[in-house]
């Protein structure tokens, strides 16, 4: 296969991956690669880059799939970088041929044990300089000495936990401390920083082990069945109810500039339509001057609905996750509105726009729980009993200028729904929206109630993940 056919599959294994790439994007792709050649690939990485990926949340999917599809070595030592090729004769990198290593099936396990700590004192030396590329050829020797096992029909296969604990880069920590701060005393922001640096250099060295092993399999069973394993969805499309913690982690840094994004959006909207309505009495008086014909036409000015905002949520741990964000969200946007009230509920609700304020919203969800008065009887979903005693305590916070936002999944245990109630508060609003963040096809099966608060909403919107809650967000602000 050519370069040429390797780069349309690049960009197809892209375009999978959910990284919109359009044919335009494609030309400049290859016109860039064209004028700057193929002899420094992360020259060639960064020309991709600049013009194949438009949003940082690319970048992850980006990065692992030309790892796949452009590596810079085959098997254990033919080098595809140029420049390394030049440098040495078996792809070390190091400008000094380098004895290759026998195979891990042939050594005795003293001998395996001897090697073992050999490429640890050598990770202790690479961490400690911050060296790169002897932290990726360690990631090499590491995959080859203890990564390997015996496979099925397609011969090898690679374990990326074996490579990570035969080497234990995180047991150095200790050295690594001691060898930075040297003679500077314990504690303090010094302590910090070298904690840091250390800790990020470990991770480092942990993903350049995960991407050679990639590249090891990619060999073995072929690109595609390599790529969808190690590509996961975009940011953007994890789903709130199946998140892992570093999903959370990643979902949770998207959150402001996400309503940083939509809040300019607005202001250009805005900014656009000034015009309101056309008055009249001032575009005739303006004619006079023209002989009766309206050459300049005179409008009123236009007054910019900002409405009230009222977000009623189920906080109970089916979907405290969606809720954390969706609340996270919403004080972000709280300028754009002129009040925003929060409540949530688990089987009662209580008003927790108070936790909404402040800078400081990482702990946000675990005050709610904690101080917050959301159980009235055994804990479970009540979405009928929270909708009672929302109308009955806060019922004058929904009003005809009122945005009303239910966040929940409307998975009522089989409870009673209060709809006559719940009708009545969505028609004392201007408007009444419910994101559900279950897929469309679980709506009314099971204890949900979804065909029932589903007709009384303006709108039951599903939004499983940020994608889908920017779009929503961003349709409902004012304009």
């Amino acid at each position: 296969m050519n370069l040429l056919d390797r780069t349309i599959d690049f960009i197809a294994a892209l375009r999978r991956a959910g990284v919109p790439v359009s044919s335009a994007e494609t030309v400049d792709a290859a016109t860039a690669i064209g004028a700057m050649g193929w002899a420094d690939r992360d020259g060639v990485r960064a020309a991709f880059a600049a013009t194949l990926v438009k949003r940082p949340l690319y970048r992850p999917a980006f990065d692992t799939l030309f790892d796949l599809y452009f590596p810079p070595r085959i098997g254990d030592g033919v080098s595809l970088d140029p420049r390394a090729a030049a440098s040495s004769g078996d792809g070390a990198g190091d400008g000094e041929p380098t004895e290759k290593m026998p195979p891990p099936e042939e050594l005795s396990p003293e001998e395996l044990e001897g090697l073992r700590r050999a490429l640890r004192d050598q990770l202790l030396g690479a961490l400690r300089d911050g060296d790169d590329e002897a932290l990726r050829s360690l990631a090499r020797d590491a995959v080859t000495s203890f990564g390997g096992g015996t496979g099925g029909s397609s011969g090898r296969s690679w374990y990326l936990y074996r490579a990570l604990r035969a080497m234990s880069a995180e047991t150095l920590v200790a050295d690594l401390l001691s060898a930075l701060m040297g003679d500077t005393a314990r504690g303090g922001l010094a302590e910090r920083v070298a904690r840091q640096t250390i800790s990020d250099r470990i991770r480092t060295f942990e993903e350049m082990v995960a991407a050679e092993v990639r590249r090891r399999m990619a060999e073995e069973r072929g690109l595609e069945a390599v790529e969808r394993s190690a590509v996961g969805p975009l940011d953007d499309q994890v789903e709130f109810l199946r998140a892992s913690q570093r999903d959370l982690v990643e979902l949770r840094r998207q959150v402001y500039p996400l309503a940083r994004r939509l809040a300019t959006q607005l202001t250009a909207r805005r900014s656009l339509g000034r015009t309101g309505r056309l008055d009249f009495r001032r575009t005739v008086r303006a004619s006079l001057a023209t002989g009766g014909v309206p050459v300049d036409t005179r409008y009123r000015p236009r007054k910019p609905h900002k409405p009230e905002l009222v977000v009623l949520c189920d906080v109970s741990g089916s979907v405290a996750s969606f809720a954390h964000f969706t609340l996270m969200l919403t004080h972000a946007l709280r300028e754009q509105f002129s009040k925003v009230r929060a409540f949530a509920f688990i089987d009662t609700t209580d008003e927790v726009t108070r936790f909404l304020r402040g800078l400081d919203l990482g702990d946000m969800m675990a005050r709610i729980s904690a101080e917050a008065d959301l159980v009235w009887y055994d804990g479970h979903s009540d979405y009928g009993h929270a909708i009672d005693a929302f109308a009955e305590r806060y019922g004058e916070a929904v009003g005809p200028r009122t945005s009303l936002l239910i966040l929940g999944d409307a998975r009522n245990n089989y409870r009673p729904t209060s709809a006559h109630v719940f009708r009545r508060l969505c028609g004392q609003a201007r408007h009444a929206y419910w994101l559900n963040p279950e897929p469309r096809s679980y709506w009314g099966s099971g204890d949900s109630a979804t065909d029932v608060y589903a007709d009384l909403v303006d709108e039951m919107v599903e939004c499983r993940n940020i994608a889908q809650l920017e779009q929503f967000i961003e349709r409902i602000l004012p304009s």
